[in-house]
């Protein structure tokens, strides 16, 4: 298992990259990106108030993401270069695309 300084390397760069990418789809979207305290949420426009919220947790070297009722754990893989869902085998960018699409009910592409 990597280090907490390698794993913070890692998801620093992880989360500046989702949150620009975010940033973009977005605004196109009608979403909000907030980030701070080292996470990131999202903030819809609709009646519940919805909000995702993706977040590193350094302890156990995996970045979770809080959305549609479910937590969402990805680990580093060494093979892909990037954070990924065991379950799935879909990277960072992969998940957020399909729960982004899941949510606004069109295709998103983070």
């Amino acid at each position: 298992m990597m280090d907490e300084h390698e794993f913070q390397k890692k998801s620093d760069a992880a989360f500046e990259a989702l949150r620009q990418r975010l940033m973009e789809v977005g605004d196109a979207h009608n979403f909000e990106v907030e980030g701070g305290s080292g996470k990131l949420e999202i903030e819809f426009e609709d009646e519940e108030e919805t909000r995702f919220v993706i977040s590193p947790n350094a302890p156990v070297r995996q970045i979770w993401i809080s959305a549609l009722t479910t937590s969402f754990k990805l680990g580093w893989s060494d093979a892909a270069q990037a954070f990924v869902l065991e379950k799935t085998g879909e990277t960072l960018n992969q998940t957020m695309s399909r729960i982004l699409t899941e949510k606004l009910g069109e295709a998103i592409e983070v």
